[in-house]
């Protein structure tokens, strides 16, 4: 049952996230990003099934793919969403076309490496995706909330003198 479970709330984590990234969304950096990262680590860590019991290092190797998978794609999706600011200093991001490119990348090289342990013999429990899943995304919150911190606290160019002035548009003779 725990595996059903754990489908579930991969597949309701995935709709969600996905069906969030193309609308523009606020980002707060003083809420808790990290939340629903901990959480998601939490269900999937409870079970004992990470680990095959007959192939202990090699179930460990594939995990370990697994999480450096997921790390990259959250760094590559946060790096390739798009953020600015509102002249009320508010934050906003919404993912772009090269983000869906990392997803796609991402799922690719997760079902090469399920493949791959399938072909080796390996048993494979659905809380490893649930633990990558949460590191995807508490990696791409983290850079987000980095990226919108360093938006919010970065100064506008101070004006100089002679800005907004317009410049002759033909050449003075010194």
């Amino acid at each position: 049952m725990s595996g059903l479970v754990n489908a579930l709330v991969i597949a309701a984590v995935a709709a969600l996230v996905i069906s969030r990234q193309f609308r523009a969304r606020r980002i707060d950096a003083d809420r808790r990003w990290w939340l629903l990262p901990v959480i998601l680590a939490a269900v999937a860590l409870r079970g004992s099934g990470l680990l095959d019991a007959h192939h202990h290092a090699e179930s460990a190797v594939l995990l370990g793919i697994e999480l450096i998978i997921g790390l990259a794609t959250g760094a590559g999706w946060a790096w390739t969403t798009r953020m600015w600011a509102e002249a009320d200093g508010v934050v906003w991001s919404k993912s772009t076309k090269a983000s869906v490119a990392v997803w796609i990348l991402g799922i690719a090289l997760r079902v090469g490496l399920f493949a791959l342990g399938a072909s080796l013999g390996v048993h494979q429990d659905s809380s490893a995706l649930l633990l990558a899943l949460s590191v995807t995304l508490l990696v791409r919150s983290g850079i987000l909330v980095w990226r919108a911190r360093s938006v919010i606290s970065s100064p506008r160019p101070a004006t100089a003198y002679g800005d907004g002035v317009p410049r002759p548009t033909w050449k003075e003779r010194v």
